[in-house]
C-alpha cells in the first residue's frame, strides 16, 4: 500500500516523499552513533573499519542496477508492443484499401478498435484492466477477416497477409494488456529502502566520533540513492504512473486512417 501510494504520486513528490523518508533514516543513523545515551555502547564499536561500508553499500547499489535495467527494459518492451499494434492495424487497413473487392467493413472496423482503445481502454489500463468495447472491436476485425468469401473474392494471397497483420496486432495487443497488469514488486522496494537505511548506518558507524564528516558522507549518499531510486521509480509501471508510455503512435495512426 505504500509503496503503491508512492508511486503513484507526480515526480516531484515521488522526489519529496522519498527525500523526507531518507533524510529522517539519516538523521537517526547518525542521532544513533553520536548521541549521549549512547555512547557507552559507540565507544565498544569503534573498532570498525571503513571498508566495511563497501560490504553494504555494494548490495545496495547491484539491487538498484537490477532494478533500473528491469524496470527500463519493461518501457522498452512497452513501446515496442504499441508500435508493434499500430504497424499491424496501418497494415490491416493498406492493404484492404488496396485490394480488390472493397473492403470498406474492414477498414472500419479497424478505426473503432482504434477509437475503443484510444478513448476507453488506455485510461483502464492504469489498473490493469481492458475496456470490453476494445475487446469486442478486435472480436469483430476477426470476424471480417475470417470470412471464406474473402479468399474467393480477394485472392488467397492477400487474405494470408491480412491474417498475418491481425496476429501480428493481437500479439502486440497481448503484450501491451500482460505488461499494463504487471504491478510493482513490492518486496524488491522494500529490500532496496532497507539498504539504503543500513548503508546510512554503516556510513555513521565508520565516522563514530566525526558528527561533521559523518553528517556529510551521509548527506551525500542520501541524495544520490534520491536521485537514482526516483529516476527508477518514475519508470516502474510502464502505463502507469507520472511518466507513463503515451498511445501517441496509436493517435497518429488513428488521425492518417481517418483521412483516408
Amino acid at each position: 500500500m505504500i509503496i503503491e501510494y508512492w508511486l503513484d504520486q507526480s515526480v516531484p513528490m515521488i522526489f519529496g516523499l522519498l527525500t523526507l523518508a531518507l533524510a529522517l533514516t539519516g538523521a537517526a543513523s547518525l542521532a544513533l552513533f553520536e548521541s549521549r545515551w549512547t555512547r557507552g555502547w559507540v565507544a565498544a564499536s569503534s573498532g570498525v573499519v571503513a571498508p566495511f561500508f563497501t560490504a553494504v553499500a555494494v548490495l545496495f547499489s547491484l539491487l538498484t542496477g537490477f532494478a533500473a535495467n528491469d524496470a527500463w527494459e519493461r518501457v522498452r518492451q512497452a513501446n515496442r508492443a504499441v508500435l508493434a499494434e499500430r504497424d499491424g492495424l496501418v497494415a490491416l487497413y493498406d492493404v484492404s484499401l488496396a485490394a480488390s473487392p472493397d473492403m470498406a467493413p474492414i477498414r472500419a472496423t479497424v478505426i473503432r478498435y482504434l477509437e475503443a482503445v484510444m478513448v476507453d481502454e488506455w485510461p483502464l489500463m492504469r489498473d490493469g484492466r481492458t475496456a470490453p468495447s476494445a475487446t469486442a472491436a478486435f472480436s469483430e476485425l476477426l470476424a471480417e477477416l475470417a470470412k471464406p468469401s474473402l479468399s474467393a473474392s480477394a485472392g488467397l494471397a492477400v487474405h494470408e497477409t491480412l491474417l498475418a497483420s491481425w496476429q501480428k496486432v493481437r500479439a502486440a495487443r497481448s503484450d501491451r494488456v500482460v505488461l499494463s497488469e504487471q504491478f510493482s514488486d513490492h518486496p524488491k522496494w522494500w529490500t532496496i529502502f532497507v539498504l539504503a537505511v543500513l548503508t546510512q548506518v554503516a556510513l555513521a558507524l565508520v565516522h563514530i566520533g566525526k558528527p561533521i564528516p559523518a553528517a556529510v558522507a551521509i548527506s551525500l549518499f542520501t541524495v544520490a540513492a534520491v536521485v537514482t531510486l526516483s529516476l527508477v521509480a518514475v519508470k516502474e509501471r510502464p502505463f502507469d504512473g507520472p511518466l507513463a508510455t503515451p498511445p501517441t503512435a496509436l493517435a497518429e495512426a488513428l488521425a492518417e486512417l481517418r483521412k483516408n
